[in-house]
C-alpha cells in the first residue's frame, strides 16, 4: 500500500499500517534500552567482582591478624592480655569501621588504642603502687617523650593509615564505577532517538526488506547520536580507571596491605615487649616527671616475671594472592577504559548486526544501497550535524552530568589516597555525593599526638579539582582550589539558584 500515513519510515510503498509502525517504534525502543542495560550489566559484573575479590582478601587479612593475636597473647602475656582483651577487640573493630567508610579518624583511633593500652599495662606492671586516673593523665602527657612502646606506634600509624586509606578508597572506587554504569544505563531514550532507532531497525521490514542489514556507518551515526551524553563520560571514566590502577600499584607496592595489615598483631606484641623490657627505666622517668605514687596495700605480683620473653609470632604471607588480585584488576580496568566511546561500535556489531562498512547492499535509512554521510565524532558537541538524529547539544542530560561529577569526586579521593592522604567519606552506601577531603599524615607529623579525647578537628573539604593531565598522575597531582575560589563557586551556585526561581 502507499505509505503516506507513515510518520517515521520512508513514505513509499509499504506493508506497514500506522499501528504497525507505532508497535515497531515501541519494540525498537524497548529492545535498544535492553541492549544498553545488558552491556552495562557486563561492566557492573566485572567491577563488582573485583570489589568482592579485594574486599574478601582484605577482610581475611584483618581477621587472620586478629585471630593470631587472640591465639598467641594469652600464653605470651597472661594477665597483661586477659585483663585488656576489650582494648584489642576495640582496635580491630575501629579498623573495620574505618575500612567500611565510617566517619572516624583513623589516626585518633590508633592514638586512643596506644593510650588505653599504656594506661592498663603501666598499672599491671606496677601493682605495688596505687595509680590514680590523674596520675595516668600525667603519664600519658609524657608518653611521647619516654616512648614506652618504642617506635612501633609511630611506625605503625604511618604505614597502617596509608594502607587503610588506599584499601578503602580502592574498594570504594569499584562500587562507584559500577553504580555510575547502572544509573547511566537506565537513562531513557529521547523521542528523536526513538524515531531514529525505529528507522534503523524496523523500517526495512515495512519496505519488505527484513533480511537486509543496516549499513554499519548508518548504525554508528544513529547510536552515537542517541548515546552522545553517555560518550561524554569518557574522560572522567578513564581518569577513574587510571586512578584505580595507580592505587592498585600502591597496595601491592609502597603501601603493601599484605605486609602492613597482616602483621598488626606482631607490631603490637613488639610494642608490649618494648614496654616490658624497659619497664624499670620508663617507670623511673615517669616518677621523675609525675612524682612517686603511693604504695598500694595489695602488694606486688609475679605475673610480669613469668611472662617475659622474646616474641615468636609469625605472619603467613599472602603476597602472591595480592599480586594476582592486582594483576587481574589492572587487566580488567585497562580493558574498560574506552567503554563509553566503543559502546556504539559494540552495539552495532553485536546487537544490531549491522552490515560491513563497505557493503553497498545494506539498509541506509531509505532503501537498499550505500551509506554516504560521514560518521560523527563522539560526545554531545560532535552531534550538531548528525544526519540521522536531531540532537540538542545545548541541553545535556542532567542524570549523566551528575554521574560525571561522581566520577570526578571518586577520582579526587583516589588521587588523595595515592599520595597517602586521608579522605573524608560521606555515607557512600546510598548516594555517592560529597567531595573528598585531605587529612594527611606525613612522616614528620604522625605519632606526635597521644590524645585520650576524640578528635574535634573538622575535616577539610575540597572542591573537585580541574581535570588536567591524563592517567593516575593527573588524578593525584591536581592542585586543590583555594578558599577564595570555593567562595566564588558558592556565590555562583546561589546566584544560579536565584535566577532559576
Amino acid at each position: 500500500i502507499l505509505g503516506e500515513h507513515l510518520r517515521i519510515c520512508p513514505q513509499g510503498y509499504t506493508c506497514c499500517t500506522s499501528e504497525m509502525e507505532e508497535n515497531f517504534a515501541n519494540k525498537s525502543r524497548s529492545e535498544f534500552e535492553a541492549m544498553m542495560k545488558e552491556a552495562g550489566r557486563s561492566v557492573q559484573a566485572t567491577l563488582t567482582a573485583q570489589h568482592r575479590s579485594f574486599d574478601s582478601y582484605f577482610q581475611d587479612l584483618l581477621n587472620k591478624s586478629e585471630k593470631a593475636l587472640y591465639d598467641a597473647f594469652p600464653s605470651m602475656y597472661g594477665e597483661l592480655y586477659t585483663q585488656n582483651v576489650k582494648v584489642f577487640k576495640d582496635l580491630y573493630s575501629e579498623l573495620r569501621r574505618y575500612y567500611r567508610s565510617s566517619n572516624i579518624n583513623l589516626e585518633e583511633a590508633l592514638n586512643e588504642f596506644w593510650t588505653r593500652l599504656l594506661e592498663r599495662l603501666f598499672k599491671l606492671l606496677n601493682p605495688q603502687y596505687h595509680i590514680t586516673d590523674e596520675y595516668l593523665d600525667c603519664m600519658v602527657k609524657h608518653a611521647e617523650q619516654h616512648k614506652p612502646f618504642g617506635e612501633v606506634p609511630r611506625d605503625l600509624k604511618v604505614k597502617a593509615t596509608r594502607a587503610f586509606i588506599a584499601a578503602r578508597s580502592y574498594a570504594q572506587g569499584f562500587l562507584v564505577g559500577s553504580d555510575v554504569v547502572k544509573k547511566v544505563s537506565q537513562v531513557s531514550l529521547s523521542h528523536e532517538c526513538t524515531r531514529a532507532i525505529m528507522k534503523l531497525m524496523y523500517c526495512p521490514h515495512c519496505r519488505g526488506m527484513s533480511s537486509v542489514k543496516p549499513c554499519n556507518n548508518y548504525c554508528l551515526n544513529v547510536v552515537k547520536g542517541c548515546l552522545a551524553n553517555q560518550a561524554d563520560l569518557n574522560t572522567e571514566w578513564k581518569y577513574l580507571m587510571d586512578s584505580l590502577i595507580g592505587v592498585a600499584d600502591r597496595i601491592d607496592g609502597p603501601y603493601n596491605v599484605d605486609t602492613v595489615i597482616g602483621t598488626i598483631h606482631m607490631r603490637i606484641a613488639e610494642a608490649i615487649s618494648n614496654l616490658q623490657e624497659n619497664k624499670d627505666s620508663i617507670t623511673s622517668k615517669v616518677f621523675q616527671g609525675c612524682g612517686n605514687p603511693k604504695i598500694s596495700t595489695k602488694g606486688s605480683s609475679s605475673e610480669d616475671k613469668k611472662r617475659r620473653g622474646k616474641v615468636t609470632l609469625e605472619a603467613k604471607s599472602s603476597a602472591q594472592a595480592l599480586e594476582m588480585l592486582v594483576l587481574d584488576a589492572k587487566g580488567n580496568l585497562t580493558a574498560l577504559k574506552t567503554y563509553w566511546i566503543t559502546l556504539p561500535s559494540s552495539l552495532c556489531s553485536k546487537k544490531v548486526m549491522a552490515s560491513s562498512a563497505s557493503d553497498d547492499k545494506c539498509w541506509n535509512g531509505m532503501t537498499k544501497g550505500s551509506y554516504l554521510p560521514e560518521v560523527m565524532g563522539d560526545g554531545l558537541a560532535n552531534q550538531i550535524n548528525n544526519p540521522e538524529v536531531e540532537v540538542d547539544i545545548t541541553k545535556p542530560d542532567m542524570t549523566i552530568r551528575q554521574q560525571i561529577m561522581q566520577l570526578k569526586i571518586m577520582t579526587n579521593r583516589l588521587g588523595n589516597a595515592n599520595i597517602g592522604n586521608d579522605v573524608d567519606f560521606q555515607d557512600t552506601s546510598d548516594d555517592m555525593s560529597g567531595s573528598g577531603s585531605g587529612d594527611s599524615c606525613p612522616d614528620d607529623v604522625c605519632g606526635k599526638r597521644l590524645s585520650k579525647s576524640p578528635s574535634t578537628r573538622q575535616p577539610e573539604t575540597h572542591a573537585i579539582p580541574k581535570q588536567s593531565g591524563h592517567g593516575v598522575n593527573g588524578a593525584s597531582s591536581r592542585s586543590l582550589p583555594s578558599a577564595s575560589l570555593l567562595l566564588l563557586l558558592s556565590v555562583a551556585v546561589i546566584a544560579a539558584q536565584h535566577l532559576w526561581r
